[in-house]
């Protein structure tokens, strides 16, 4: 197939279609290198670029759906404001001109931290870097601090390697075991796929840990459902298994590691029938664990974003670290404990522009909804939202929502009028991924992808860089900020270049980080004070404080394969939030497969259909994440505003909830 990566706009014959090369941009480790086929000005298919060392011509279930979004006649082409209540079309410079005085009116009144910039991971890309500039440039506005998503997880490994680095996913075949701990790539990582299926296919064995019968399930030699939040104690279980077998790698506990005599206190705090009381994981279950994690050598240990969203997230996941480290594989070529890389880490870091003003307020994305209400000295006068979408995918949905209208001016940047434009004042519709030119790294792998413009936007959307640019020009500062794509690149990849990177490569597809190892820690040597591996020495106790009579399930609101997040378009159902649950449970509660039911937790209820599942945990209920609330879909508005204890993430998974059948 013959490709011209660099091109824009792509124009060929009549009826004849070319291939542009294009990197997702959305909320996934995968960032998968696709092909947008491009047929008389419009893109007709998405596919994998089966030059992409990472997904290998493979494309998720969603990819699909990201086109058909696209293209939807329902897609906002113009920019609105809300007049009386309705929207109403206006130009783009009586857009942002009434932004740009509406910034500075609150900056010369309130100061700019009145201003809220909520720069969401719905699109992730260098040039996003330049937004958070602007910004800056105002003066430093209010900004956010935590995740709703991957906090928990980097802190939680910072405690224990140093700054996060995983191991590249190529280093997959030289694994002899695979444990996919709460990771889900069948559904939510679809690029590790080529790798799970080379390594069954060489003989390595899949195990997956996860409370619910995945999607990935069908990779597994064996599946384990641990009560959910008690991962501490199944890693807990199986290290205490490994060192009762003699099995543990005692130079490196020896000579790479801390703490290791508190670490075998806290192994001694419970019996073995204790921590498999706390886990619900058999014995038998444990040993073989035990035994894949230390006999089964090397041992790849793939652990998934569902741990991050408990309040005690840290602790499972040092556990996990823990684990990796009694049993030998940290440092270990086909080993490790990985889970993500740092997305922004190829650019330079200086362009975020906090040099350009002092420390200023970050309200806590996790409490979005209570922080700006809470806001005082000053009030959050302005909101603009960028490649998010809060009103549908913070918790304690009805609370953001409460908060947004309670603030005098939300700008709200997008495709199309979704929960959170219910809310907004000023609505701008925005350039899709294949619109639009720039580079992507990734949180999952050490590749930066290109975006090359395969077709122009619909109507009058814009990228958001178009968008900030413009609406620089109309700012003092316009001379040092408003430049071209590809000066504005160039600025951010600066490092990459520095390091012998091309920039003509760039553009003709992936290109690995120079300085990416595919082994981290391989020396010993650990990014710590100490410069050694640090073992944890304490867990909390694993009693349950919450109102389980009144709330018997835990809800998990999990990764849908068919959609990310909230990226759907108005109109795509009319029925309810399914469910699933054990068949038992619900037999015990009197529902019917396929009946309705009411799903109840202390912040409310929704209207949802039931699904008997027989593999389910009868203290699980789980669903999709990101339906709409305008589509009675949206979970969100049950689960409550926490904070994790470290990493300020946000613990989806500790929201409690019942099922009712309707009468």
């Amino acid at each position: 197939m013959a490709l011209d990566p660099a091109r824009s706009d792509a124009s060929t014959a009549p009826g004849a279609t070319t291939p542009v090369v294009a990197t997702c941009t959305r909320d996934c480790p995968s960032a998968c290198g696709l092909l947008a086929h491009v047929r008389d000005g419009r893109v007709v298919r998405l596919t994998g670029n089966p030059d992409h060392p990472v997904n290998r011509g493979t494309a998720c279930r969603k990819t699909p759906g990201f086109l058909r979004r696209m293209t939807s006649d329902k897609r906002v082409t113009t920019p609105l404001r809300r007049v009386a209540g309705q929207w109403t079309p206006v130009s783009w410079d009586d857009a942002l001109d009434e932004m740009a005085e509406r910034l500075k009116d609150c900056v010369a009144r309130h100061g700019p931290e009145s201003i809220l910039y909520y720069m969401g991971f719905g699109e992730r890309t260098a040039l996003k870097v330049v937004n958070a500039r602007f910004f800056a440039h105002l003066g430093g506005v209010s900004t956010l601090r935590g995740t709703l998503c991957g906090g928990t997880g980097y802190a939680a490994q910072g405690l224990d390697y140093g700054p996060r680095v995983s191991h590249d996913p190529l280093d997959l075949e030289n694994a002899r075991t695979i444990v996919l701990w709460g990771r889900n790539p069948a559904a939510t990582q679809f690029g590790l796929m080529p790798h799970l299926r080379a390594a069954r296919e060489r003989g390595a064995r899949i195990m997956l840990i996860d409370p619910r019968r995945s999607e990935s399930a069908a990779l597994a030699d064996l599946l384990v459902q641990p009560r959910p939040g008690r991962d501490a104690f199944l890693a807990l279980a199986i290290a205490k298994r490994i060192l009762e077998a003699g099995w543990e790698d005692r130079t490196f506990l020896e000579t790479r590691a801390d703490n290791l005599a508190g670490y075998l206190a806290l192994l001694a705090k419970w019996s073995m029938d204790e921590l498999i009381a706390a886990c619900d994981v058999p014995m038998s279950v444990v040993a073989a664990l035990a035994e894949a994690y230390a006999q089964g050598k090397p041992t790849a240990t793939m652990l998934g974003w569902g741990l991050h969203r408990f309040t005690l997230g840290h602790e499972m996941i040092r556990a996990v670290d823990a684990l990796g480290a009694v049993s030998g594989n940290i440092g270990l070529a086909g080993g490790g404990v990985s889970q993500g890389f740092e997305e922004w880490g190829p650019y330079d870091p200086d362009l975020w522009g906090e040099s350009l003003h002092p420390p200023r307020r970050k309200l806590l994305m996790p409490q979005i909804g209570r922080e700006i209400l809470d806001a005082k000295d000053p009030p959050v006068e302005m909101v603009v939202i960028t490649a998010a979408n809060p009103v549908c995918m913070a918790p304690n949905a009805d609370l953001v929502a409460k908060a947004l209208d309670c603030v005098p001016f939300v700008v709200h940047m997008n495709l199309f009028l979704d929960d959170t434009a219910e809310h907004a004042d000023l609505f701008l519709p925005c350039a899709a991924f294949y619109e639009q030119r720039d580079l992507v790294a990734s949180f999952g792998h050490n590749y930066v992808g290109p975006l090359v413009r395969a077709v122009s936007p619909p109507g009058q959307c814009r990228s958001q860089f178009d968008i900030f640019m413009d609406l620089g020009r109309r700012f003092p500062f316009a001379g040092e900020y408003v430049k071209t794509e590809d000066e504005w690149l160039r600025l951010l990849i600066r490092p990459l270049l520095d390091k012998g990177v091309a920039w003509d490569d760039l553009w003709k597809g992936p290109v690995r980080i120079p300085d990416a190892p595919m082994v981290p820690w391989a020396d010993g040597k650990f990014d710590t004070p100490t410069g050694r591996f640090q073992l944890l020495d304490d867990v909390s106790a694993c009693e349950d404080c919450r109102d389980a009579a009144r709330y018997p399930f835990t809800l998990l609101s999990v990764g849908p394969v068919d959609h990310l997040c909230s990226e759907r378009e108005p109109g795509y159902a009319d029925e309810p939030l399914e469910i699933a649950m054990a068949s038992e449970a619900a037999t015990r509660l009197g529902i019917a497969d396929g009946s309705p039911a009411r799903l109840v937790s202390p912040l409310g209820e929704l209207i949802v259909t039931v699904r008997h599942d027989e593999t389910a945990r009868p203290d699980v209920v789980s669903c999709g994440r990101g339906g709409w609330l305008s589509h009675g879909q949206g979970v969100n508005r049950l689960i409550p505003d926490m904070v994790s204890a470290v990493g300020e993430g946000t613990p989806y998974y500790e929201a409690r909830v019942d099922v009712e059948r309707l009468s």
